[in-house]
Formats: structure tokens, C-alpha cells, sequence
């Protein structure tokens, strides 16, 4: 019961979109009508608002991080691992959008981070790592979530009493994360995914 409790809790608020909200409220107007039409953080950038774009990737991280937290200190069971996947099913499909939101990376490394600060500080390094050789925000995530699987499968990031239990979390993450970013891995087998920029994208 703990569990469907905690899921259905992260997907209400893993389906708040601070990216449409914040973008609003900053005068920025509707995230959806440009770029990617995504309402995540790399998206919010294109409105060439940086501060906005940092504040969109804190709190979708945290809409993803407080719900396993919460779970953990007051679940049972699974509780934690589902408030994670409901506040990330939460991002992807918000009911108040037509359930049409983001990709979920944001999202999915708050909810890594409550199931394990080890995983969640592989994701960024790997992240970063990717980044700053390829400059594609796509590329870096879907790096990243594979390097985390197999951090998993190493066992280190889990407790003595529960050894690899964080493996397949981990590894439906990285499904969930390249199934959302298909037509991204599409354009990057054919060369034509876009390098990040900072600057405004109709």
C-alpha cells in the first residue's frame, strides 16, 4: 500500500512543469512554442535565460529527490523506488499538460540521488565528462545513465543488506531516459544533433 501511496505522491508533484510555470512568470511567454517545444531545463535555455534554466533544472531535480526522500523516511518496502519512477512518470506525462512534458533527465538524477548520493555524483561527472567533449546535451545524458547502470551492477552504491538491488532502478532509468531522447539518438546517427548553445533558438 506504502508504495502506491508514494508513487501516486511523486507523480503529482513530478508533474508540476516548473519549466511552462517559471518561463511565465519570467515574461519568457510559452517554453512550448520554441526550440524542441520540451519543457525541461535545455530547453528553457533556448529562451536564452540562464537563470530561469538553472532555477527549471533545480526544481525538476528536486520534484524527483523529495518524493524518494519522504519515501524513505515514512514508506516501506519499494516505497522509495517508487516515488522515484511516479515523480518521473510524473515529468514525462503531467495530466495538466496533456500529458505531454519532458524527457525526464532532471527528473531522473533527483530520484537517483535519493536512492543513492553514489550514483547520483557518477550521473553528473559522467554528464560533465561527455559534455565538455562533445558539447551535446543528449549525447551526455544518455552517456550517463548507461556509465550508472553499470556503476550499479558494480554493487557499490548499495547497502550490505540489499547488494545490486539498485541495478535494475538504474537500468529502467536508462530505458526510460533513451526512449524519451529517441529522435535525439536518431539525429546523433546521422550527425545532425546540434551542439548546446546558451543562445535564444526560435
Amino acid at each position: 500500500m506504502s508504495e502506491l501511496i508514494f508513487a501516486i505522491a511523486g507523480y503529482l508533484l513530478g508533474s508540476i512543469p516548473f519549466g511552462l510555470l517559471l518561463t511565465r512568470a519570467a515574461g519568457l511567454g510559452d517554453v512550448r512554442n520554441i526550440g524542441s517545444g520540451n519543457i525541461g531545463a535545455t530547453n528553457v535555455l533556448r529562451t536564452g535565460n540562464k537563470k530561469i534554466a538553472a532555477l527549471t533544472l533545480l526544481c525538476d531535480g528536486l520534484k524527483g529527490f523529495f518524493p524518494v526522500l519522504a519515501a524513505k523516511y515514512w514508506g516501506g518496502g519499494y516505497a522509495e523506488l517508487a516515488a522515484g519512477f511516479g515523480a518521473l512518470a510524473g515529468h514525462i506525462f503531467p495530466v495538466w499538460l496533456g500529458f505531454k512534458g519532458g524527457k525526464g533527465v532532471a527528473t531522473g538524477l533527483g530520484a537517483l540521488f535519493g536512492w543513492s548520493w553514489i550514483l547520483g555524483l557518477v550521473f553528473i561527472a559522467s554528464w560533465i565528462g561527455t559534455f565538455l567533449a562533445l558539447r551535446i546535451s543528449s549525447a551526455s545524458a544518455l552517456t550517463a545513465v548507461l556509465i550508472v547502470t553499470i556503476i550499479a551492477a558494480t554493487g557499490v552504491a548499495d547497502s550490505a543488506d540489499g547488494i545490486f538491488r539498485l541495478v535494475w532502478p538504474a537500468a529502467l532509468l536508462a530505458v526510460v531516459i533513451w526512449i524519451m531522447h529517441r529522435a535525439n539518438i536518431a539525429r546523433l546517427l546521422k550527425g545532425q544533433e546540434p551542439k548546446s548553445s546558451f543562445s535564444k533558438k526560435p
